[in-house]
């Protein structure tokens, strides 16, 4: 038997109830009842049975959902981890150790918090996300991700090792740089007070290194004391890349803070390694007051390769940016300008009637003060005495000085052979790459700080996990470049960019992205952030339902657009993340 709904011209449709039958080898139906004018829910009810279902007494939940968790984007990022094959970087045998830290990983990029939340988040009673189920954890205690963190950094050297292995070669460039963190309490022997890069006074700090390929993606990590100053890290970073990694000749790119002249005579010259940094201001000015840095080589030109008695065996290449001059102007004029009107200040409070300011100390701590906080003491000339104060410019001081705006020089040992001026000014310019790990590590998305650990090896391994994120995200960020305002073709964008000393500029795709607020096929553009928001909103739900409350199944959430087209762009297939 079986219920069929019968069309009736202008009228409500019939609703028979029919049996099939066989007669003369042909199958035939008959009518056993009409059932027009029952209520709908029992036609339907009665459809169910027919079909071998069960029927739900009415005001009972025929389907339960017993927990709905966020899993898409953990099935992006956890998916992206194992495509590239990080889980079997960390180990090649599965174990919980792995898994704890693979968790932990993820976690940092799902929502960044301590250990302890990171427990309650993974653990299945408390899960704020799909990630610890996924993974089958079960349930997790603080002591076992410490743990974990203590078989994380014990395998480091072995992990670098092979991430350097993929990433890098002989022949080609490493950029490297160094920031701080700050550390909560006194109690880690790494904490220590230092050049604090966070701005956060009376806080000691830790200093890390990050060694990166020439396409910024993260290779290896380490921690120093916090108050080591950045060339002293480079020693560490040159017995690793020749010594661990085997690497035998390379290009290490640095700033100038940190590949001064005696790092590259002491330590970068005697491993046999190129180099490419720049110039300080004092050395730049020392050029061009010597004749060798002529302000007319940029008449017709913005880039230009010079030799000086002073850097045998070198290159200089020296940049002039337009656009960085104008701006290096008018933040000096806007700084003279503050500090003539603050000077002035103390000129009116010396020569008010009531309460004059009198005496040379009390006059110069004043006239100090104002200096010390615009920093323009270079460019004013003060005359004070017990009852008298004065200013004016060096006017000639600030004419050379503006002269040399805009102008940096690019130092290099590599010879224009193997790298030509272009390619040397855009290897430095590199080292922006690493700027944008730290932001990404330190703010953005992975909160590395504040640290709240005590013992050194738990520092390391807290920030080397951190770095293995950035490593996920790098690549997330390289595959999901089409659907984020970041640039997917930079390939065309530097095609129409006048010259490497000039401002970078984003490709026709990434400026109609971002001023259209769609992508190429009409989807909505996100930032990273967002769009990890939005996986978010495709859940994996637990279900039972009232024919049998003992079985539970797993359900996930349509996905949208939206979803559909980043799981395609990442080649990964959320329902089989488990």
């Amino acid at each position: 038997m079986y219920i069929e709904t019968v069309p009736n011209r202008n009228s409500p449709p019939a609703v028979l109830l029919r049996e099939a039958y066989r007669e003369d080898g042909k199958v035939r139906k008959r009518t056993l009842a009409n059932l027009s004018k029952w209520p709908r829910d029992v036609v339907e009810g009665l459809r169910t049975v027919l079909k071998g279902g069960r029927v739900v007494a009415p005001g009972t939940d025929a389907v339960i959902i017993r927990r709905s968790l966020p899993h898409g984007h953990v099935a992006a990022i956890l998916g992206t981890l194992r495509k590239i094959g990080l889980d079997r970087i960390l180990a090649a045998k599965g174990s919980r150790q792995r898994d704890l830290v693979v968790a932990m990983i993820c976690a940092r990029l799902l929502a960044p918090m301590s250990k302890l939340a990171t427990a309650k988040a993974l653990d299945p009673e408390t899960a704020s996300s799909s990630l610890g189920p996924v993974l089958g954890l079960g349930a997790v205690d603080e002591d076992e991700l410490y743990a974990a963190l203590d078989w994380l950094v014990e395998r480091q050297p072995a992990i670098e090792k092979a991430l350097a292995k993929r990433h890098l070669s002989d022949h080609t460039l490493v950029l490297y740089d160094v920031t701080s963190s700050y550390v909560e309490g006194r109690c880690c022997p790494l904490a220590a007070f230092g050049y604090n890069r966070d701005r956060k006074k009376g806080k000691m700090q830790i200093v890390y290194g990050l060694v990166c390929a020439a396409d910024g993606c993260p290779v290896a990590v380490e921690v120093f004391a916090g108050n080591t100053g950045d060339p002293a890290t480079l020693g560490a970073q040159i017995a690793k890349l020749k010594e661990r990694f085997r690497l035998t000749r390379v290009v290490l790119v640095g700033d100038r803070g940190l590949l001064t002249e005696a790092r590259l005579n002491q330590e970068v010259g005697p491993a046999g390694l190129d180099w490419i940094t720049a110039l300080r201001a004092p050395a730049i000015r020392a050029l061009a007051e010597g004749g060798v840095l002529q302000p007319d080589l940029f008449d017709q030109r913005d880039l230009a390769s010079i030799t000086a008695p002073d850097y045998p065996g070198e290159r200089l290449i020296v940049c002039r940016n337009p656009d960085l001059a104008r701006e290096r102007a008018r933040k000096r004029d806007d700084l003279l300008a503050a500090t003539e009107r603050d000077l002035a200040e103390v000129a009116r409070a010396v020569t008010r009637k009531r309460r004059p300011l009198r005496g040379a100390d009390a006059i110069g701590l004043r006239a100090g003060a104002v200096l010390d906080r615009h920093k323009m003491g270079k460019h004013f000339d003060l005359t004070i005495t017990d009852d008298r104060f004065s200013f004016e410019r060096k006017q000639a001081g600030i004419a050379d000085e503006a002269k040399l705006d805009g102008i940096y020089v690019i130092r290099t040992n590599v010879p224009p052979e193997v790298l030509d001026d272009a390619a040397t000014v855009a290897a430095y310019k590199g080292l922006s790459r690493v700027e944008r790990a730290f932001r990404s590590l330190k703010t953005v998305d992975l909160d590395i700080r504040p640290i709240h650990h005590w013992l050194s090896d738990r520092v390391r391994a807290h920030v080397f996990v951190c770095m293995l994120a950035y490593h996920v995200e790098w690549h997330l960020r390289g595959l999901l470049a089409p659907m984020l305002y970041d640039d997917a073709d930079k390939q065309a964008a530097a095609a129409e960019r006048e010259s490497v000393v000039a401002k970078a500029r984003r490709s026709a795709e990434a400026l109609a992205k971002q001023t259209t607020g769609r992508t190429a096929d009409g989807l909505r553009v996100h930032s990273f952030q967002s769009l990890l928001a939005d996986l978010a909103t495709l859940t994996r739900s637990t279900v039972l339902t009232a024919l049998n409350e003992n079985y539970t199944f797993t359900v996930d959430a349509r996905p949208t657009p939206i979803h559909n087209k980043a799981f395609e762009l990442l080649g990964v297939k959320p329902e089989r993340t488990q």
